[in-house]
């Protein structure tokens, strides 16, 4: 099944959410559903108040449980509302697929 939704999943024709994809399918598949709900466009009203507490815990990594982990995750949710993050969102997801594939769960490109 994972092969198979991998294949799908290279097939989207759209960058983002073809790399946006890719990194959902890296997460727990628990985890997936909901992640993919908040990308809805009607889960607008929950996308962006945990999109800011995101990004407020990542600001707060010192703390116990909080992490770094938490400041991109936040970035992503509230860019699918935000104009100018998607912009921002599309080219980092651009560089990681260039320069990191295997963060997307690709195959490093081999080097010639």
């Amino acid at each position: 099944m994972t092969e198979q939704r991998l294949t799908e999943i290279l097939q989207i024709e759209d960058d983002h959410e073809r790399r946006i994809e890719l990194l959902i399918f890296r997460l727990p598949e628990k985890a997936q559903p909901a992640v993919r709900w908040m990308r809805k466009p009607q889960a607008r009203w929950a996308r962006l108040p945990v999109g800011v507490l995101l990004i407020c815990g990542g600001l707060l990594s010192i703390l116990p449980v909080l992490g770094l982990w938490m400041l991109p995750l936040g970035v992503i949710l509230l860019s699918e509302d935000i104009a100018f993050l998607r912009r921002l969102t599309d080219r980092v997801l651009a560089w990681v697929e260039r320069r990191k594939p295997q963060w997307l769960g690709l195959e490093a490109a081999p080097h010639s």
